[in-house]
């Protein structure tokens, strides 16, 4: 583990390589799991207030879902994306390929919105714990992600590089920073 602020970054960031490749997983992470995507509270607003335009790029079960139980449930302590089937995401749609992908960052990606998809799925596979004080930031290694693994491993692009954009959404550019500064004194030792 590396501390920079108050987080705890485990050291498979650096250690592990990972690029996804949604021609092979066809985005199982979106429809596969036990619960729902994670959401902060601010990500549950914005999505119930552009949750007319979104439904636009939804199907009809994730619609269904969602009108009768709401955008979340609350895991534990924490609210998730709602689930058809106890299974898919409800906000997931399906391309041509059958691939599943996400109807609110297709909505964003048109210029209709100003949200992004959730945080938590931009990051995946970090996945964030609280702490009594501060974060913790771990890679979740899940098989349905293993063309990803070795992706990344013939690219050899780590983790948290691979992560960039959704590290810089998530907590700054600074932070990224520190991270690549980590990644070069990890690689001198």
């Amino acid at each position: 583990m590396v501390e920079i602020e108050d987080k705890l970054i485990s050291l498979d960031l650096f250690e592990k390589e990972f690029v996804c490749d949604l021609s092979a997983c066809k985005g199982a992470c979106c429809v596969k799991g036990d619960a729902g995507a994670p959401l902060e509270l601010s990500e549950v607003a914005k999505i119930q207030k552009d949750l007319t335009i979104i439904k636009e790029n939804m199907t009809q079960e994730g619609i269904r879902e969602v009108e009768k139980n709401g955008v979340y449930y609350n895991d534990g302590d924490e609210p998730v994306t709602t689930l058809v089937n106890h299974q898919e995401c409800a906000f997931v749609y399906f391309d041509n390929d059958k691939t599943a992908k996400c109807a609110i960052e297709k909505t964003f990606n048109e210029n209709k919105i100003d949200f992004n998809k959730p945080v938590s799925c931009h990051l995946y596979p970090i996945r964030v714990a609280k702490l009594s004080k501060g974060e913790a930031i771990n890679y979740d290694k899940w098989d349905i992600c293993e063309p990803a693994c070795a992706c990344g491993e013939k690219l050899k692009v780590p983790v948290f590089k691979f992560l960039k954009k959704a590290i810089i959404r998530k907590w700054g550019e600074l932070f990224f920073k520190e991270l690549e500064k980590v990644d070069t004194q990890l690689k001198k030792h």
